[in-house]
């Protein structure tokens, strides 16, 4: 097949496609589309050069029928010329297959390794130490709130060991062995964080003060659980083949996190419970797509669902995407906004409450109570942090058996709260669409060579810009002042407080690139989508709340594009503490997918907001976020498996275990200290062996062969949970012995404890009812350090046994 993509590039796009039919006037030529939706979009490009090709279900079809030009939809990806030989030298070409490939160039597709991708866990994009910069605070569980100053290797006794040195009150140090990394957190609070004295006892008195509060909002969370799991939600039934064509109409390939929130979401739909689950997913990542799937089971079952948006822009263009989505499904949708007529609206209205209407898009009028849905099953809440807590109160009430799925890219603070308490289901889309560049970002003090430079490097691309001007009063003055620097642009002004028709007519001449420049207030923060805008300039962006910034770079770059935002402030004596930590949190987090992140900074500079409580920018208590989540999730799992919950417990002691043996990460391994760090953290946090033996594998992946210090590490590590578990403190063992510390309700059978020290007197003996001393004297050779670890496996295996044995007898 010769070459013939269609380039847009030249005045005539078809150019190659044209000459090849022309020189093969008695050829039959079939196109293919790899979906439905494909179809389309080909079927649209051919008649654009006036090809109009007959619609055929199969290549078979095509080939017995009589028609010169066909187009179906099937996998293949090349195409190719079937030829006949006339005489002995000439070839004749008969039929001709031209895939989209050929038409469009090649597929984007995603390259990253599938099924390798193991599922994104939440807990660890927030819990992760990873992002501990020196003069961070941390909490220790038990000496309270302290700054961290570095990762130090210290030699004691002829035995290296990284320590994590932690800054306290009164110039003091605290050095952290890493195998204890997992009593450290991240403070998430208050800014200026006071940190605690050693050796004094406010720590403990703030930390009970917080488990006692734990107690009651671990209740209280359980309560909400209960309801949610009982709430009986409608069950919907899915129609495989009518999904499956609906799904292969999807112009893109998805992303692997996009498919496992379809997956859960659908799921929560098909099953008995009310849903109701949060999806972050950072802007144009595919969280609308996740949204139509979702109204496409509902409708397909019969129920209507409405969704809500904060914005008139955004309905509409809500509206327009529906529509062209649901083209080919005898679904109907309507749109309520401030561009309909007082007239319209009311017709609207009445055909919701007759049934005619299946979705219906509109802004926060879609919950007033002179709104009667026939029969709603699910409501989709885009952006839920713009809407206000009455508003919020309202979607509440709808809440009780109506299917609910909210989106949003920088969640609020109290939402992320709910999602991480596991009030509420969460999904995170955190992979970007295929060739997608991250936006460069730009912090910079206002400057108007700095101005036409990134205006006119846009235009001159063939791009378009947003000057974003957050004040109606001057917006004009600025158009002006922007039109005289840069002649050479297009302008045209865009605000709330225009007429309904106006604003809509400048956003759509803007989307058909009648003007390239846009002078506009935040009115464009949501879901305006123009792929050739590619660069914003945010005039006084230090007057913007860090979700809105992030809102607003994410209007630019949706195309495979580079991008650029620049952030223009005043000088640095006129902005506030926290505007610049905003600015440094948005410019530090260029990632795609930083939404999430940011939403935790925002935790850190705003505070939490209680989890249940009114108070949205609260505090969250004294201990920090982290450590606050940490031991809530201990206390409910508690509660769950009606436990009593003790104070004791919920500020309960972590197993230590000292065997005088190298465990660490050595630095000539993994150099990087924070990877260490994350390295570290995630070993001591280990929930099981298998969490252990996942770690080992991915270390030897990506670094090599795991050198005997680190093997220790993981090996302590797993010693530790087996501890935890028969109910040991403290483990400390040397070359000529060590000791075994019990908790005092630790559930083991004391008398195998007995029978131990009788069997072997010289060996064992009691010091104090709660601490097992053994010891090697005599000519017995010293205990090696491998033979350490195997020692105290095997007593920690015979103490496992003989509680099995306990509960047993118990019965």
């Amino acid at each position: 097949m010769p070459e013939l993509a269609v380039n847009s590039a030249l005045k005539q796009p078809f150019t190659a496609l044209n000459e090849f039919i022309r020189n093969n006037k008695n050829q039959r030529t079939l196109f293919i589309a790899e979906t439905q939706g494909r179809r389309e979009t080909v079927l649209e490009l051919l008649e654009r050069n006036n090809i109009k090709p007959e619609l055929f279900n199969s290549i078979n079809e095509f080939k017995q029928s009589e028609a010169k030009v066909g187009l179906t939809v099937n996998a293949l990806s090349h195409g190719f010329i079937i030829t006949e030989q006339q005489n002995s030298s000439i070839k004749a070409a008969v039929f001709a297959v031209i895939t989209e490939t050929e038409l469009l160039g090649d597929r984007v597709r995603q390259t990253r390794r599938r099924g390798k991708n193991k599922e994104i866990n939440s807990d660890i994009i927030f819990k992760n130490l990873a992002e501990l910069s020196i003069g961070q605070a941390v909490v220790h569980i038990e000496h309270g709130i302290g700054r961290y100053i570095g990762l130090q290797s210290i030699e004691t006794s002829g035995l290296t060991t990284e320590f994590l040195v932690l800054a306290y009150a009164n110039e003091a140090k605290l050095y952290v062995p890493v195998a204890s990394l997992h009593l450290i957190s991240r403070y998430s609070g208050a800014e200026n964080a006071p940190l605690h004295k050693l050796g004094s006892d406010s720590w403990s008195k703030a930390k009970r003060k917080a488990a006692e509060k734990i107690r009651d909002v671990a209740a209280e969370l359980l309560d909400v659980y209960a309801k949610r799991e009982n709430s009986q939600g409608y069950h919907y039934q899915l129609n495989k083949e009518d999904y499956r064509s609906f799904a292969d109409s999807f112009g893109f390939e998805e992303t692997t996190d996009q498919e496992q929130t379809i997956h859960a979401v659908i799921g929560d739909m098909r099953s008995p419970k009310t849903m109701d689950r949060l999806v972050c997913g950072d802007v144009g990542f595919g969280k609308t797509e996740v949204a139509m799937r979702a109204a496409f089971v509902a409708v397909n079952d019969g129920k209507q669902v409405a969704i809500l948006v904060p914005t008139t822009l955004l309905a509409q263009q809500h509206y327009e995407n529906f529509r062209d989505r649901f083209a080919n499904w005898p679904v109907n949708i309507e749109v309520l906004s401030r561009f309909k007529t007082a007239k319209e609206q009311k017709e609207v209205i009445a055909k919701v409450a007759s049934g005619h209407v299946d979705i219906l898009i509109g802004t926060h009028k879609l919950i007033q109570s002179e709104i009667k849905y026939k029969d709603l099953g699910l409501l989709i809440v885009d952006e839920e942090h713009r809407f206000g807590v009455k508003q919020k109160e309202k979607i509440k009430k709808i809440r009780s058996n109506v299917d609910i799925l909210t989106l949003t890219a920088t969640p609020i603070p109290r939402t992320l709260n709910m999602a991480i308490g596991g009030m509420r289901d969460l999904s995170i889309i955190a992979t970007p669409p295929a060739r997608r560049l991250a936006v460069k970002t730009f912090v910079h003090q206002r400057d108007d060579a700095l101005i036409r430079e990134s205006v006119l490097r846009e235009i001159l691309r063939g791009g378009q810009v947003y000057f974003l001007h957050n004040n109606v009063e001057t917006i004009e003055k600025t158009a002006l002042d922007i039109q005289t620097l840069v002649p050479e642009a297009k302008i045209v002004t865009a605000h709330g407080q225009m007429r309904e028709r106006d604003l809509e007519r400048v956003m759509s001449d803007f989307y058909h690139q009648r003007f390239n420049v846009l002078v506009c207030t935040t009115i464009i923060e949501t879901g305006i989508d123009v792929p050739s805008a590619n660069t914003i300039i945010m005039d006084r962006a230090d007057h913007l709340g860090l979700a809105q910034l992030h809102q607003l770079r994410g209007r630019v770059g949706r195309s495979h594009h580079q991008a650029y935002a620049y952030l223009l402030t005043p000088h640095a004596k006129r902005m506030t503490k926290d505007a610049k930590k905003r600015l440094d949190a948005i410019a530090s987090l260029e990632d795609l997918g930083a939404g999430f992140t940011l939403a935790t900074h925002d935790l850190e500079i705003r505070g939490a907001g209680e989890l249940l409580g009114e108070d949205q920018s609260g505090q969250m208590s004294q201990i920090g976020f982290s450590l606050y989540m940490e031991m809530l999730d201990d206390a409910v799992a508690a509660l769950k498996e009606g436990k009593q919950l003790s104070l004791d417990q919920t500020t309960r002691k972590q197993t230590e275990i000292d065997l005088r043996i190298p465990a660490l990460i050595p630095e000539d391994y993994i150099f990087d200290v924070s990877l260490r760090l994350s390295l570290y953290k995630r070993i001591a946090s280990g929930k099981n062996n298998n969490d252990l033996d996942d770690i080992q594998v991915e270390l030897i992946d990506r670094f090599g062969l795991l050198p005997q210090a680190t093997k220790n590490l993981v090996q302590i590590a797993k010693l530790k949970l087996k501890a935890q578990k028969v109910g040991i403190i403290r483990i400390d063992a040397s070359e000529n012995g060590g000791s075994i510390e019990f908790n005092p309700n630790a559930n083991i059978d004391p008398m195998m404890i007995i029978a131990l020290i009788q069997a072997q007197p010289t060996k064992y003996k009691m010091n104090g009812p709660t601490k097992l001393k053994f010891s090697l004297k005599g000519n017995e050779r010293t205990i090696e350090a491998k033979d350490r670890l195997l020692l105290i496996t095997a007593m920690l295996n015979d103490f496992a046994k003989s509680q099995t044995k306990k509960a047993k007898n118990k019965k």
